[in-house]
């Protein structure tokens, strides 16, 4: 008996642990890297273009991995991992953070292609768009793959602008794609954040309905303040 209150006590514990909310502006990522027994996680952040480390988890025999962080909004951040000798370019890991609990599961083989990544809205909303985008990205390369191969058969001019023309129309669908996607959106650090990393080079008027389909809140969110600065210099250097 007595032992089956202990345990009933070592479990109603446990529950308030997993269920004990974390401090205000906090960030808890949780997740497996699996097949990754040895090396070291970075958490970063770009700050003044360069990308800085804000926490270290040294992994040593066991793929799973928790990292705590202060994280006052959301905000893009990178998952580095450190191979030691084995080199790689699938080490560094872009996801959209949020304040709370995110989880990230992957693995070594495909880090990024592979990568699980729960708990955050902005983030879910990023994945969303990069899908669709996705589908320009490959038809636009596609039809760089058709120009270079008609260049070398010596294809007459206008087959080549026919081309170009083609790529054109696709360029214009995913920068309308992604402003209506950020118009829609404007309540979410994801609007501002992909019309300064995808489109920043459209016609003002553009990002003019962004800026103003921002919320108040995301309006004085870091990237959408670095979107009303952008606005700002661009009409004052037009």
């Amino acid at each position: 008996m007595r032992k089956s209150i202990l345990a009933i006590g070592f479990l109603f514990l446990s529950l308030i642990s997993c269920n004990k909310e974390l401090p205000k502006n906090t960030l808890e990522i949780s997740g497996n890297i699996e097949g990754f027994k040895k090396g070291t996680i970075y958490v970063q952040r770009v700050k003044d273009t360069q990308l800085i480390a804000i926490d270290t988890v040294k992994i040593n025999g066991d793929s799973h991995f928790t990292s705590t962080i202060k994280l006052d909004e959301p905000e893009m951040l990178y998952l580095f991992i450190d191979r030691g000798v084995t080199n790689s370019v699938d080490n560094n890991l872009l996801f959209f953070a949020e304040p709370g609990k995110m989880t990230i599961d992957t693995n070594l083989d495909f880090f990024t292609a592979d990568a699980k990544i729960s708990g955050s809205k902005n983030q879910e909303l990023y994945e969303e768009y990069r899908k669709v985008v996705s589908r320009y990205i490959d038809a636009d390369l596609d039809l760089i793959k058709k120009r270079f191969e008609s260049s070398k058969t010596n294809k007459s001019i206008s087959s080549l602008d026919s081309i170009d023309r083609e790529r054109d129309e696709i360029l214009k669908k995913k920068y309308l794609y992604t402003t209506n996607f950020a118009v829609n959106n404007g309540k979410y650090a994801v609007a501002p954040y992909i019309a300064l990393a995808e489109i920043s080079d459209i016609n003002i008027k553009y990002l003019d309905t962004i800026q103003k389909s921002m919320s108040a809140e995301i309006s004085k969110s870091i990237y959408g303040k670095k979107l009303n600065t952008f606005i700002k210099e661009r009409k004052s250097n037009p």
